[in-house]
């Protein structure tokens, strides 16, 4: 897949800045909605931005390495779940109806056969991943299958009209997955990057830190982002990874949601630096990997409601926020039309 994304032309920060600044309010009143403000402007290059059919594309896969007690719900969770999406049923479901956001679910590898489904999108790689713990998840060729479905996915919502993108996931043990891949693509230390996921007690988190750390021990494979991907990734992380760099190459607005999301963002930016132009990360999850994930991105979260939920819910919740942004921008009157005094100078 190709990684060739361009930087965002800061050339309109200053007109933005400006159209900012002249509205009725103390300058900076707004706080970080102006900086969103500016930041939607650069990426779709207008002093007029517009969202159009925002969209939530829900991805699910199942991890070998779950059945090794990763997890405080066995692996059969990730197809019930998915089943929960598609009934309508889920906080996703929830919040993607609340806030006008269109919803899409895909199998990207769920160890489940669900046959045609409505509101399903079958992408499915392989049933689950095979187990890190004992050697790689999946084949170079896996990974590759995945990543360009995800761009596929999303360069279809492309030409629907979507400038909006949130991704979710939901794979039990995925967190797993995640502390590695922050471990090793940041150099923070692995138990850092290492959280209680679904709701592990004291002695399932020292069990999974332990696991998790003789996996790091025994690879001795590349470094190198994609093949850290094959090695300790999931089908919905990589299939996530290729749809990030689809929508960032279509110039869209990125909403990324939580911790596991945020692995697969870090993956895409190791290979397209430019990439986390177009990211919006919409809140900070209480898994400790994430704060460390945003530091390395320099992404300023949106939200902080202690949220783990994962499932795009992040995404969901902050995308108000985007869109009080963009009408900020917009509608809101200058001193001029308003004919207001702009404040006085010593």
């Amino acid at each position: 897949m190709h990684f060739d994304i361009e930087t965002t032309d800061s050339a309109l920060a200053g007109p933005l800045k400006a159209k900012i600044d002249s509205k009725t309010k103390p300058l900076g009143a707004l706080g970080e909605l102006e900086n969103l403000a500016l930041r939607v402007g650069l990426i779709q290059q207008t002093l007029t931005p517009r969202l159009v059919r925002p969209h939530i594309v829900v991805i699910a896969g199942d991890h070998g390495a779950a059945r090794s007690g990763l997890s405080a719900y066995p692996q059969e969770v990730t197809g019930q779940m998915v089943e929960n999406f598609l009934s309508g049923g889920a906080a996703i479901n929830v919040f993607a109806r609340t806030h006008g956001l269109g919803l899409s679910i895909v199998d990207a590898g769920v160890d489940k056969e669900f046959g045609p489904r409505k509101g399903l999108v079958s992408a499915k790689v392989a049933r689950g991943t095979r187990s890190f713990l004992e050697g790689p998840a999946m084949t170079p060729a896996e990974r590759d299958l995945a990543m360009s479905r995800g761009a596929e996915l999303v360069d279809r919502l492309h030409q629907e009209g979507t400038n909006v993108l949130g991704l979710g996931e939901m794979g039990i043990g995925n967190t797993s997955s995640a502390a590695v891949l922050t471990h090793l693509l940041t150099g923070a230390p692995l138990d850092d990057c290492v959280g209680r996921g679904t709701g592990l007690d004291d002695r399932g988190l020292v069990h999974k830190r332990t696991l998790l750390r003789q996996a790091v021990e025994n690879y001795h494979g590349s470094k190198a982002p994609l093949d850290l991907l094959a090695h300790f990734g999931g089908f919905e992380i990589a299939m996530m990874a290729g749809a990030f760099v689809a929508g960032a190459r279509a110039r869209m607005i990125l909403l990324v949601d939580g911790f596991v999301v945020t692995s697969a963002v870090l993956v895409a930016a190791r290979c397209a630096p430019h990439l986390v132009d177009y990211c919006v990360f919409a809140h900070r999850s209480t898994e400790p990997g994430h704060s460390i994930q945003l530091e390395a991105l320099c992404g300023r979260p949106l939200l902080e409601l202690s949220m783990r939920l994962g499932e795009g819910t992040g995404a969901a919740l902050a995308y108000p926020i985007l869109s009080s942004a963009v009408a900020f921008l917009n509608e809101m009157a200058t001193f001029e039309s308003a004919l207001v005094s702009r404040k006085t100078t010593p």
